[in-house]
């Protein structure tokens, strides 16, 4: 087995590894799309989740560029992860200089910072579509067809195992997971604005704080997020 399939095969495990009892949504979709960025050796990933009125919102990113990128998505209403999560279908777009995209503003703003092509994936199984995930690149070209089934099955990994928790649990319960889990994210990104303010650092080494005082305390990311903004920890760089 070579050295990148031996690492394919320790990224399942490790995502599988989270499907246990006290399931941390936030910090399983983190973890994916840390992962996507790495073994789809892209720039960046951005995943988008839809909430209990059917509406896509923002989860997880890799770097605060992608997080950037995203919310334009969401706030035009025009981008690739939408039309993935709508169409239930792959999509792609090799060269988002060239004028002709059919997302002039989510375009824009990815040229902005740095990303040259897109390719969608939709968060899908059989009739239950539960969101998308993006991945970045700064490169011009389509992905490989290797690499776009390999993204697929990490998307399809994902939706899998959230729909595993909703199968161990009333609607209602998941419902609600959910809508902590983007609450959550809210809660994550205040306090690294929070650190980046008063430490003097960018907001991905504030994220990159926060979550190794978390994995380091074997505490939930946003227990050590709350602790932060109130005030009632005190995180070195």
């Amino acid at each position: 087995m070579s050295t990148s399939d031996r690492r394919v095969r320790e990224v399942f495990i490790e995502l599988s590894d989270t499907l246990v009892a006290d399931f941390d949504i936030i910090e399983f979709l983190d973890r994916l799309a840390a992962r996507c960025s790495e073994l789809l050796e892209v720039s960046a990933c951005g995943i988008l989740l839809v909430d209990h009125h059917g509406v896509l919102n923002l989860v997880a990113a890799s770097s605060e560029q992608a997080r950037l990128v995203e919310l334009v998505q969401l706030q035009s209403l025009e981008g690739p992860c939408l039309d993935a999560f709508n169409t239930g279908r792959p999509v792609q777009y090799a060269d988002l200089r060239d004028g002709a995209s059919p997302w002039p503003a989510f375009s824009a703003a990815a040229v902005d910072g740095g990303y040259l092509s897109v390719q969608a994936l939709p968060m899908r199984l059989r009739d239950s579509t539960l969101g998308a995930v993006n991945v970045f690149s700064e490169e011009v070209g389509p992905l490989s067809d290797d690499t776009v089934v390999l993204g697929q099955a990490l998307a399809d990994a994902a939706t899998i195992g959230i729909l595993h928790q909703r199968a161990l649990a009333r609607q209602e319960v998941v419902t609600e997971q959910l809508q902590n889990a983007l609450n959550s994210r809210i809660l994550i990104e205040q306090a690294k604005g929070y650190l980046s303010h008063s430490l003097s650092i960018t907001v991905d080494e504030a994220f990159a704080v926060l979550r190794s005082h978390a994995r380091s305390t074997n505490r939930r990311l946003t227990d050590v997020a709350t602790d932060a903004v109130q005030g009632r920890l005190t995180l070195p760089t």
